[in-house]
């Protein structure tokens, strides 16, 4: 299974939409064939019309606020030894995460579509807020599917929501988690999708949203890649570029640019989230040999049964418990392109602790999960290897999970 160095990723399916014959797909009822054709059509064409780049741009720089910060943690790094640490702090975007890019790209085709409302789910919250700002923007109706435990644990972007003028559905079934919330949001889209256009929040679902939310998110490598060549001046030897991954979306969006270079000399880590240290329960599919399964429309590596089932996850991180993957990690992952490990939640509890003593940044705990892997290893590294995390998102949303586990 090979990358082709000369076409996007996100194209390199066969015409049944599956990445390396295996990932993805559209596994969906009969009544969503027209309406994905339809939006697969429509996005082709939206994606190589210059007035609506020009539109997507201009709306991604007055309005989201690109380009966010390219900064070196040198307090970090001189605590750590070894290799340089820097962040591209993407949680400065309005609303404070990288889920600004995929929600407005959303909300410009449901409003080129005709569509007065637009769904979408989510779990850390931040999707859903993000979806409920660009609604608001956009003059598109609202509602947002979001799993009982996460409405409980994600109370900051919830009040956001409302403020926003957003409905929340409550989602009871299941873990009560983003898996419920993707599959609930699914369900209703089937009966209202003659007026109503879905927002999938992460390069999940069917191959058209996977397409959709990887062209949006790729900005953040856009912008990265223009940063590096200015501070170094050429592309440097040795580059890590680590990344949380849950659903995929940041990360993908953060790799992207950067996918044709030989991964001696830019090298993908993936951090899935490795849940409580104490139990078995985990939502790192790609790091702990999960088999290929169905879920939400696409086939992907997932946490199932022996039976087939799909198993229950855990994470302190909302936006990370999720017991499947993006198709296009998983092709990452067998193409050998990208390496996956895991952080637990009391690693990413820790990193956290020690970014936030030696830095003026105030990481959510989805990129505290990347930090994690950064810290251990930065002291392992020679001085001119960069590292460069992620910073998706900030703590703000984790405020009362964060003063209940570590009384700040």
């Amino acid at each position: 299974m090979k990358i082709k160095k000369d076409i996007p990723l996100i194209d390199q399916h066969d015409k049944n939409g599956f990445w390396g014959g295996k990932f993805g797909g559209n596994f969906i009822p009969e009544t969503l064939k027209k309406p994905v054709e339809d939006l697969t059509v429509l996005f082709e064409k939206l994606r190589r019309d210059k007035k609506f780049i020009k539109e997507r741009d201009y709306y991604f720089k007055n309005w989201v606020g690109s380009p966010t910060s390219f900064v070196k943690l040198e307090n970090l790094t001189k605590s750590l030894g070894g290799a340089q640490i820097w962040t591209k702090i993407v949680s400065e975007a309005n609303g404070g995460a990288h889920k600004i890019y995929n929600a407005t790209v959303h909300c410009l085709i449901a409003k080129r579509a005709g569509k007065k409302y637009i769904v979408g789910d989510t779990g850390a919250g931040y999707a859903g807020k993000m979806l409920s700002m660009a609604a608001k923007k956009f003059g598109l109706k609202c509602k947002i599917f979001m799993g009982a435990k996460d409405i409980k644990r994600q109370k900051p972007n919830c009040d956001a929501m409302k403020k926003n003028g957003a409905e929340i559905v409550p989602v009871y079934t299941g873990s009560q988690t983003l898996v419920d919330a993707v599959s609930e949001c699914m369900r209703y889209w089937v009966s209202n999708c003659d007026t109503t256009h879905m927002c999938v929040g992460s390069t999940v679902g069917p191959n058209i949203f996977v397409k959709i939310c990887g062209w949006s998110t790729s900005q953040i490598s856009r912008e990265l890649f223009i940063q590096i060549k200015k501070e170094f001046g050429s592309i440097p030897k040795k580059i890590k570029l680590l990344n949380c991954v849950g659903g995929g979306s940041s990360s993908f969006g953060f790799w992207n640019e950067f996918m044709h270079y030989n991964k001696k000399q830019i090298e993908f880590v993936g951090v899935e989230a490795g849940g409580p240290k104490q139990s078995k329960k985990h939502a790192a599919p790609l790091t702990y040999g999960s088999k290929i399964g169905i879920l939400h429309g696409a086939s992907q590596y997932v946490i199932m049964s022996p039976e087939g089932q799909i198993e229950e996850t855990e994470s302190i991180s909302a936006g990370l418990d999720y017991p499947g993957v993006s198709p296009l990690h998983c092709f990452l992952k067998d193409a050998k392109r990208a390496r996956y490990t895991a952080a637990t939640d009391e690693e990413a509890l820790s990193a956290y602790m020690l970014v936030t003593k030696f830095e003026n940044l105030n990481p959510s705990l989805e990129p505290s999960h990347a930090f994690a892997e950064a810290i251990k290893l930065a002291p392992k590294l020679s001085k001119d290897t960069v590292i460069i995390v992620n910073s998706c998102g900030d703590a703000h949303k984790d405020k009362d999970i964060l003063k209940q586990r570590l009384g700040i």
